[in-house]
């Protein structure tokens, strides 16, 4: 084994490869040829889109295991570490597992260079084989097309939505972008359109390549049940085909964008159970344990307190407005604090000017890694967007703490930007729980 550790493999994995992201799949083809390629022993899934991702694999995960159907899951990036990213069973993976799937990679690749993405893509496909999952669940990197998970032709594939971000790989035209997220349909099979009105390109893709289309608000679509007659709210999904739930409880996940998202897992779960043919059938009560039980830190995750706090993801337009939407549904007694840090290429300055009208006291500081935004730009962005007078401090801890010091009870931390930005804020503000997800091991 060339490493003895997962740290020391994952270094060494960041810079074997001449570039970071490289949007190519005939290396990926070589090396998993070379592997056997191991047998998947179930169905796959692969959710791509520009945000919703996340939430959506969850809800599938939860939904599937409620079934008692062992899942494998490979999503990106992580919070805490690494292991976040495969998981069998709801468990993530051990550093010796995972190690040991690195080294097996390295050995079948010869002198073929994978980049970091691509080791953990291979790694995450290879645990699956060996535990024998019984549902692959794999969330894209980045666009579709060419991304490490399209090496698999997925049986049923889901886009949630279509935004700005990654413009410097993907492009800046939103049917351009479509184009790269339809890249993992397939002819014949299904391909679920996660969004009411996409750029027309995305379905026109599917449609092109011969895939069976289903999209939210045509073939398949949700309402909110009557709320007279509904306490707890309740909702109802219903498809095309007649198939129906009715009083569903709304999803764990905070915001109306969720429904879209846990509306696009059923359809992908209605299509499993029927064209699988796989022993579990889809059941009411699969559904309801399942949306109940979804949890996706990072993403409006709440942690009570006085100030309380929450920590969001929102690095792009969309999941900026839908943080700003769900600000305003909370009605916040105090005064809106935000900590705010993002990488390089993202668009800062439209960030910031859809959560201004919801924020009161601004806190900038940069993450750590080389593809941080430098403050002063930062700064820069956020005052020709807001007008504000932000706080600019040496590093994410001091913004945390000078946020958390000017804070009274009643007001409200709002910590989002980059994952590594919510990363330092989780470890300030939940240190027990993060210690605890680092220290736990899984069996796999």
């Amino acid at each position: 084994m060339r490493w003895n550790t997962l740290d020391e493999w994952l270094a060494w994995q960041e810079g074997l490869h001449p570039q970071r992201i490289d949007l190519r799949l005939e290396r990926l083809q070589a090396v998993w040829q070379a592997l056997g390629p191991p047998p998947l022993h179930g169905p796959v899934m692969t959710v791509g889109g520009t945000n919703g991702k996340g939430s959506t694999v969850t809800y599938l995960d939860a939904c599937c295991r409620a079934a008692g159907l062992k899942t494998g899951v490979y999503t990106s990036p992580h919070l805490l570490r690494y292991n976040e990213r495969v998981r069998i069973d709801g468990q993530e993976a051990s550093d010796q597992a995972l190690c040991q799937a690195f080294a097996r990679i390295d050995l079948a690749r010869g002198e073929i260079s994978l980049t970091y993405f691509e080791f953990g893509t291979l790694a995450a496909l290879e645990l699956f084989s060996r535990a024998r999952v019984e549902l692959i669940l794999l969330e894209v990197g980045l666009g579709g097309r060419l991304d490490a998970v399209n090496l698999l032709d997925a049986d049923i594939a889901l886009v949630t939505s279509i935004g700005r971000d990654h413009m410097a790989w993907l492009g800046e035209d939103p049917n351009q972008i479509a184009f790269e997220k339809a890249g993992i349909f397939r002819s014949g099979r299904p391909a679920i359109i996660g969004s009411r009105e996409p750029p027309p390109r995305l379905r026109g893709q599917a449609e092109a390549v011969n895939a069976r289309v289903y999209q939210l608000g045509r073939e398949f679509d949700w309402q909110l049940a009557d709320s007279g007659k509904s306490d707890p709210p309740t909702w109802h999904w219903r498809h095309a085909d007649g198939t129906e739930f009715l009083h569903l409880p709304l999803p764990a996940l905070t915001g109306r964008v969720q429904l879209d998202n846990a509306s696009a897992a059923l359809c992908a779960l209605h299509l499993l159970a029927r064209e699988q043919q796989t022993a579990w059938k889809m059941q009411d009560a699969h559904l309801r344990s399942g949306l109940n039980a979804a949890r996706l830190p990072g993403r409006f995750q709440r942690i009570p307190g006085a100030p309380s706090w929450i920590l969001d993801v929102a690095h792009n337009q969309d999941a900026a407005r839908v943080l700003a939407d769900n600000l305003r549904e909370l009605e916040v007694a105090g005064q809106v604090h935000l900590v705010f840090g993002v990488v390089e290429d993202k668009e800062a300055e439209t960030i910031a000017a859809l959560l201004a009208p919801v924020v009161d006291f601004w806190y900038l500081a940069e993450p750590p890694g080389k593809r941080a935004m430098p403050l002063e730009t930062l700064a820069a962005k956020v005052v020709a967007a807001t007008g504000s007078d932000p706080m600019l401090c040496d590093d994410l801890m001091n913004a945390l703490q000078q946020a958390m010091a000017c804070a009274s009870g009643l007001d409200l931390i709002v910590v989002t930007g980059s994952f590594m930005t919510v990363e330092a804020a989780l470890r300030y503000r939940a240190p027990a729980a993060a210690s605890a997800a680092i220290a736990s091991k899984a069996s796999v």
